[in-house]
């Protein structure tokens, strides 16, 4: 059975990574960070599969806990098929680059950029081994073409550095089976992250040209394609799911 890491996986866009690659069969080590009931929601959700869930409260920014994610994860399963880096700290209150503290530049470096690297230097060597390794991480429209976004400089430079990784580590791993790519989601906020694709059909979005909302099955289902055995030509690429919309208003 294929083992996969997901990162803030009990909620939001993370949650729906989690029951797509669990209703394809995999089993699943998923971390939170405070929200434990959430993250007894989900283990409630999937009564028949608990022996293939385990559910770990995790800081990405700190080491320790991250050296403490892999290890229960060897421990208990064996292997690292699929690392999912879907949290990421992010700071709702727009400012610009220089009103932002000291404190929340380093957040949001430790957790979008840093918190990635520990993680592939945790989990890659056991993926050299299975000569197998499937390696997502997320952006932001644009990333990939080193897009400036107003009001969110700090968050913007961690991952427009992690392009740079995800493609370097693409290339470094390909050798050895592993691919690396990344998910830049659109404008999906609130419910709407939980939702799936036949829940955004049901309303009218004006704001999206393919006049619909952007839901969490969208993102799951891009990382599940991502992840499968054939999927081994994509690698180093980023993938923006938006709906066609311009999410970080670049043309305002």
């Amino acid at each position: 059975m294929r083992h996969a890491i997901i990162t803030a996986g009990t909620k939001g866009l993370g949650r729906k990574v989690t029951e797509q690659l669990l209703n394809k069969g995999v089993s699943v080590t998923v971390t939170y960070r405070s929200d434990k009931d959430k993250a007894m929601e989900l283990l409630n959700k999937f009564p028949g599969r608990q022996q293939d869930i385990q559910i770990l409260q995790i800081d990405v920014t700190s080491t320790k806990d991250l050296q403490n994610l892999v290890e229960k994860t060897i421990e208990r399963f064996g292997r690292v098929d699929y690392l999912v880096n879907n949290a990421g700290p992010y700071i709702f209150e727009r400012k610009k680059l220089m009103d932002y503290s000291t404190e929340e530049w380093d957040a949001m470096i430790r957790g979008n950029l840093d918190a990635v690297f520990h993680l592939l230097k945790l989990t890659v060597p056991y993926m050299r081994k299975q000569k197998f390794g499937r390696i997502i991480n997320y952006g932001f429209q644009g990333a990939g073409g080193a897009s400036g976004w107003i009001y969110r400089s700090a968050f913007a430079a961690a991952k427009v550095g992690l392009v740079s990784l995800t493609k370097s580590i693409a290339f470094e791993e390909a050798e050895n089976g592993i691919t690396s790519n990344m998910i830049c989601p659109g404008h999906i906020q609130g419910d709407w992250k939980e939702s799936s694709i036949n829940d955004g059909r049901q309303f009218v979005d004006k704001e999206t040209p393919i006049g619909r909302p952007g839901t969490g099955e969208d993102i799951a289902r891009t990382i599940e394609f991502l992840c499968h055995e054939d999927s081994d030509m994509i690698t180093g690429t980023i993938y923006e799911v938006t709906g066609g919309m311009d999410v970080i208003h670049r043309y305002r």
